[in-house]
């Protein structure tokens, strides 16, 4: 296998979907800004380029809200055609965003960033630090519910059609929400992306949070999803950590990070579903557990949390499946291995799970996890997602995330590490 040639084509990928300040995540199917998107490409550019990555950041940051909230996608320049665009979510700034969050990586992001060369990304850091800690307390003031991050939109959790959200989506009613054309069955085989019934729940939710300004605390009371989601806590617990070690390294005051450290790890043991016997996610609306063994039940060595039962669950997992961890345990009866989060593997995803894994010294797992993602990559390609038995590719191709992941972790020539 020519590494190195993988190595110059994951720099090409990334180069192509490069728009100057910001990289989309592909072509075509998605022509914006996506926020942790774009956390994982300015990891992966500063292996070649530092100044870049650290636009890369900055200018995912121009979309911050006044309140803190940093949004899913950052509206640059009209796509035409995208659904839904900036005119459905209607969101009154410049620039352009949508109405809600993603996964809270970037101060992981900018720590990776940053030790790539302290010197140069110093100051860099030091004017990106104060974006991180608002963003940061926006999730604490708004979605913490016993310690638990909450969502109230599947896209917020960035696995926007996973198994964990079924039960809070069936009470949510799709069925005035008239008609629109989607994007992204245009542009890749409709067997791989959520269904009709699910997208049309997807913007029932937009539209009432759009028609109530985007007001957090009417959304807290009346949204019809609110889940605390498993995958989302964990990446939090973990960026703030690493805020901490940031602000440790800046010199500044560390008492509100250590705190929020403190409640989300009170917040973990509340997502333990002792009848399933793993970490899950939970409806908040009805105190149900998701009973979802899904790929962000996984984060929780990446998060610093270890468990038996999960090291268990993960063996047999793994002891079936070749490419990685798929989205959604094979076992249960809603797994699919081509459908969007509900069975796929992700090399973003296998990539995290891995770091955490070798964290806590599961050194040999996480070699055998980052290999198995090697040979997926070097063999089928620059994809969004894979079939993690067959590992046929799926999803949007020349992938900017599967590129990053390839440059700074899966390659032979990668550091592998935060």
């Amino acid at each position: 296998m020519n590494y190195d040639k993988l190595d110059k084509q994951a720099r090409k990928i990334l180069q192509a979907n490069d728009r100057g300040l910001y990289t989309v995540p592909t072509k075509g199917l998605y022509p914006y800004q996506w926020n942790w998107d774009s956390a994982f490409c300015a990891w992966g550019i500063a292996t070649y380029d530092v100044r870049r990555a650290w636009a890369e950041l900055e200018t995912l940051f121009t979309g911050q809200w006044d309140n803190g909230m940093v949004p899913h996608i950052v509206f640059h320049k009209q796509a035409i055609g995208y659904f839904p665009g900036p005119d459905v979510w209607d969101v009154p700034r410049v620039p352009h965003t949508s109405g809600i969050t993603q996964p809270p990586i970037a101060a992981t992001m900018a720590r990776s960033v940053y030790e790539e060369d302290k010197h140069y990304g110093r100051v860099h850091m030091e004017l990106l630090y104060g974006r991180l800690v608002s963003w940061h307390r926006w999730f604490v003031k708004y979605r913490l519910h016993d310690g638990m991050v909450v969502i109230t939109h599947p896209w917020e959790s960035g696995r926007d059609n996973a198994v964990d959200w079924d039960g809070a989506m069936a009470n949510v009613d799709g069925s005035n929400v008239g008609e629109y054309t989607r994007r992204d069955t245009a542009h890749i085989d409709p067997e791989m992306r959520p269904k009709k019934e699910d997208y049309d729940r997807y913007l029932a939710m937009l539209y009432f949070s759009r028609d109530c300004g985007w007001d957090e605390v009417e959304i807290a009371k009346n949204s019809p999803l609110r889940v605390a989601d498993v995958g989302m806590t964990f990446l939090f617990l973990r960026a703030c950590r690493d805020l901490l070690h940031l602000a440790l390294e800046l010199d500044h005051k560390t008492d509100e990070i250590q705190g929020w450290i403190s409640t989300l790890k009170q917040g973990v043991e509340r997502h333990w579903n002792a009848e399933c016997g793993h970490y899950d996610s939970i409806d908040v609306r009805t105190g149900k557990f998701a009973n979802s063994l899904s790929s962000g039940s996984f984060l929780c060595w990446y998060a610093g949390v270890d468990h038996p039962e999960m090291l268990a669950h993960y063996e047999r997992i793994m002891g079936e499946v070749p490419f990685g961890v798929p989205s959604n345990d094979p076992a249960a009866d809603t797994f699919n291995p081509k459908r969007y989060w509900r069975g796929p593997t992700w090399s973003n995803v296998n990539a995290l799970i891995a770091i955490g894994l070798a964290e806590m010294h599961h050194i040999t797992k996480a070699e055998e996890l980052r290999k198995a993602t090697q040979s997926l990559i070097a063999e089928h390609g620059f994809y969004e997602y894979f079939d993690p038995y067959q590992g046929s590719p799926e999803g949007g191709d020349n992938f900017s995330w599967t590129a990053s992941i390839w440059l700074t972790w899966a390659s032979p020539h990668a550091k592998g590490r935060f």
